[in-house]
């Protein structure tokens, strides 16, 4: 049954929602830099690591 003269106004749910979830959006994004970061940062220590034994195993060889 339809009522007359009854006006429906928009729904602001999903309006009312985003400060809900901007907050967990966030999070989630600074913990992915922060692992994206961590692992760049480990792989060059690890590349270093690795060059650098590689000069001191060549200068152990030379007498």
């Amino acid at each position: 049954m339809r009522q007359e003269n009854v006006d429906l106004l928009a729904d602001h749910s999903l309006l009312l929602a985003i400060p809900a979830f901007l907050p967990a959006v966030a999070l989630v994004g600074l913990v992915l830099f922060l692992a994206m970061r961590d692992r760049r940062a480990e792989r060059r220590e690890n590349e270093g690591a690795q060059a650098e034994s590689a000069q001191t195993d060549r200068t152990e060889e030379i007498p």
